[in-house]
């Protein structure tokens, strides 16, 4: 009995085995074998030592196999490749970007400063710009509230360091007036063109923004008002106590307490009161004014919109300081007055990536974005920017102070005037872009007939 049940067994186990061979390689197999036998066959042929590959397994074998191809040279030039391709080649604007060679190229071969700061003006352009797109891409990874601060300090990068440069060239008034200009820019003509713009595309609606923090940013853009005019209003009363040395002391002191106050809107803004930042709901659908529709992702890793952040401020920086050494010899040659250049022109250039961007979000009915860019920017400028640039002239020991000329510090004055009327009601349309754009020409032809007087006392 048991002889025959071994033998049975055996031959169970060998027609299992033909069966795992396949059709072309299977043996007869009796009718009359018993299934569990057969089973129990098949599970005693397998050798205990074999091992057995899981869908994990596999699983953790390709991924091992990507890791090592992504640590691979070729798989870090075409990363690199890609890159390039995103940030430079994709950009219609970026045909500008030879200019800024060829006007170091005219600054050694020729002396005509009117060509050199033409293409070192042009070729900035889309320098700033790709500056805000790389800012933009750094926010995918830092949050809305971190991100529009980022924006809005490197989309300031370029005014800074232009200002940095002509501080060190000792060209205190452009320094002054390019940072005042800077302000006036987007307040009036970013503002104005997203409000239009926005208007345009919404033809038969007011859009709505936060008007909390529209009255956040128009107090300290009043602040910063007070900080310059009282240095202005000091000096030509001639009612200070050393002529010429009170009004730089005065400027620094308010310089230091105008920083305090800018950090404690940081705190305001990131920590104590963000939920006053959040984008307000729209009571008409009763949803958040957002494109739900529309998912953007990140078009470049972390690390290289870093790098690409890194890479344009030094290019810029480069183009800055020959910007700064042609002006006053493209005042000259071009028969137009410093101021404009430094009030109208050097704005508009540091400003483009600011003015592109707000114009899209305010025509995708974002105004909370678009004010976060524009007034965000002017305010930075005011409280951080133009008290930072009177600190660092301290350490050089140059004498920037806060007295703008009564001209600048009267016409900043009426601006945010102006624009904390136009922000009050917490709407905007077309109407208020086309007044505020209208005002901003008026400005501008107020700056070409302005000269700039050679001393304090004219």
């Amino acid at each position: 009995m048991i002889s025959d049940h071994r033998s049975n067994l055996r031959k169970a186990q060998w027609e299992t085995f033909n069966i795992s061979l396949g059709p072309h390689m299977m043996g007869p197999m009796g009718e009359d074998e018993d299934p569990e036998i057969e089973m129990a066959a098949l599970a005693n042929s397998l050798p205990s030592t074999a091992k057995t590959y899981t869908p994990d397994g596999l699983n953790h074998i390709g991924t091992f196999s990507d890791a090592t191809q992504s640590f691979s040279p070729s798989t870090t030039h075409g990363k690199l490749l890609r890159s390039i391709n995103v940030v430079i080649m994709s950009a219609k604007i970026n045909v500008l970007l030879p200019f800024g060679p060829v006007s170091i190229i005219l600054h050694y071969l020729t002396r005509k400063h009117g060509l050199v700061f033409f293409f070192s003006l042009i070729g900035i352009i889309p320098l700033a710009e790709r500056l805000g797109y790389a800012t933009e891409q750094l926010a995918f990874y830092t949050g809305p509230t971190v991100g529009g601060l980022l924006n809005a300090t490197f989309g300031n990068a370029t005014e800074m360091i232009i200002a940095i440069y002509a501080l060190k060239s000792g060209l205190i008034r452009v320094v002054q007036q390019s940072l005042l200009g800077s302000i006036l820019s987007n307040m009036l003509l970013v503002l104005g063109c997203s409000f239009f713009s926005g208007g345009i595309v919404y033809w038969k609606k007011d859009q709505v923004f936060n008007k909390a923090t529209a009255v956040v940013n128009s107090g300290l853009l009043l602040m910063a008002v007070m900080g310059l005019t009282f240095p202005a209003v000091l000096h030509f009363t001639h009612s200070e106590v050393q002529y010429g040395k009170s009004e730089v002391s005065l400027s620094r002191f308010s310089s230091c307490v105008m920083l305090v106050a800018y950090g404690s809107y940081l705190v305001f803004q990131l920590k104590s009161h963000s939920n006053l930042y959040n984008p307000i709901v729209n009571q008409e659908e009763g949803q958040i004014e957002d494109d739900s529709g529309e998912e953007e992702v990140p078009e470049v890793t972390l690390w290289e919109a870093i790098a690409w952040l890194a890479v344009l401020t030094i290019w810029i920086s480069v183009l800055s300081e020959y910007l700064v050494d042609a002006i006053e010899g493209a005042s000259e040659s071009l028969n137009m007055p410093l101021a404009f250049i430094s009030v109208i022109l050097l704005p508009i250039v540091g400003n483009a990536a600011e003015h592109t961007s707000a114009i899209m979000f305010a025509m995708k009915d974002k105004l909370d974005i678009t004010l976060g860019v524009a007034i965000g920017s002017s305010t930075q400028i005011a409280m951080f920017v133009i008290p930072f640039c009177v600190v660092v002239g301290w350490i050089m020991g140059k004498p920037m102070d806060l007295n703008f000329q009564l001209f600048e510090t009267a016409t900043l004055f009426i601006t945010v005037l102006v624009v904390a009327f136009m922000l009050q009601e917490g709407t905007a349309n077309y109407l208020k872009g086309l007044m505020l754009i209208l005002c901003y020409l008026i400005v501008a032809a107020s700056f070409f007939v302005h000269v700039d007087p050679k001393t304090s006392d004219d």
